[in-house]
């Protein structure tokens, strides 16, 4: 981030990754809406923004290639903007992501570090993108499984971030590749507080716990839970496989928000009655206690 005058900022960010679905249009797609995701947790607008390319030039069609960016053009149309270049590399593994260009103004810069106790803790996309990208990968998943992630996946964080404009918001983070609880976790750490989860809010996309429980778990979310098991304390009653769905590595998650509870009406009726998703609310923020971060 870099001010740009006294009361303008220009916030930048990269994203890109490997395809996790297997149409290369709605991978671009994907790869766009996430690549995104970082300006509007900071309360800003996206400018314009440059191709990031990996693609076997000489191994996979060049048609492929074409969907790919077809597919982030598309995306980053509906955000309103322009891919204006780019660089691409024969690599022997496609990938694909943006770099982003925004701007924003200081009376609406968010950051994760702003959170206080009595905040209520909102989550703007289901979660278990993770869990079901490893059952595609390994043909587990139904369709009704693929078309739900895929629109969620490359849902805009748009529609979530502007819900905000106005209101008193004290931090966001979006919610990826570290899971809701290695984000939280991160909340927390920066805002000297600690939070409480409520399980039973959380929503998943359908057939996740299935999943879970079949063994369809990827490493990174393994690694998520281990990385975060000393600073959360789960209630005795949740399974392995619950504390795993709460540690889930996303691709494109919603935003996490912490926000006073008097916020919470209105921007739940600022958002746009088109979005796929109803934000809900998840848990709060407390003093700090011994545990960052308590999942009851």
């Amino acid at each position: 981030m870099v001010r740009l005058d006294g009361d303008r900022f220009i916030v930048q960010t990269v994203d890109f990754f490997t395809p996790i679905v297997d149409d290369p249009y709605q991978y671009g797609q994907i790869a766009a809406a996430n690549s995104l995701s970082d300006i509007y947790a900071m309360g800003g607008t996206p400018l314009f923004a440059l191709n990031i390319v990996g693609f076997p030039i000489n191994e996979l069609p060049k048609s492929i290639l074409s969907d790919i960016l077809q597919g982030g053009a598309d995306k980053a149309a509906e955000a309103g903007i322009s891919i204006v270049g780019g660089h691409s590399v024969d690599d022997h593994e496609p990938k694909y992501g943006l770099v982003v260009t925004g701007e924003v103004e200081k009376n609406k810069l968010v950051r994760n570090n702003g959170a206080q106790p009595d905040d209520v803790l909102i989550l703007t996309k289901p979660l278990g993108t993770g869990i079901i990208s490893t059952a595609i990968k390994k043909e587990k998943a139904s369709e009704e499984q693929i078309n739900a992630v895929v629109e969620s996946m490359s849902a805009l964080n748009k529609a979530a971030a502007d819900a905000m404009n106005g209101l008193d918001i004290h931090a966001v983070t979006d919610v990826t590749g570290f899971g809701l609880l290695g984000h939280l976790r991160e909340m927390c750490l920066a805002s000297d507080v600690s939070a409480e989860i409520n399980f039973r809010n959380l929503d998943f996309l359908k057939g996740v716990r299935e999943l879970a429980e079949a063994g369809v778990v990827p490493g990174g979310t393994k690694r998520n839970l281990d990385f975060v098991k000393d600073a959360v304390i789960f209630d005795k009653k949740l399974s392995e496989v619950e504390q795993l769905l709460t540690a889930d590595a996303q691709t494109s998650g919603g935003l996490l928000i912490a926000m006073p509870e008097k916020s919470v009406p209105d921007y739940i009726n600022n958002m746009d009655p088109d979005y796929f998703y109803k934000p809900v609310q998840i848990g709060m923020i407390t003093n700090k206690t011994v545990y960052l971060i308590s999942v009851n």
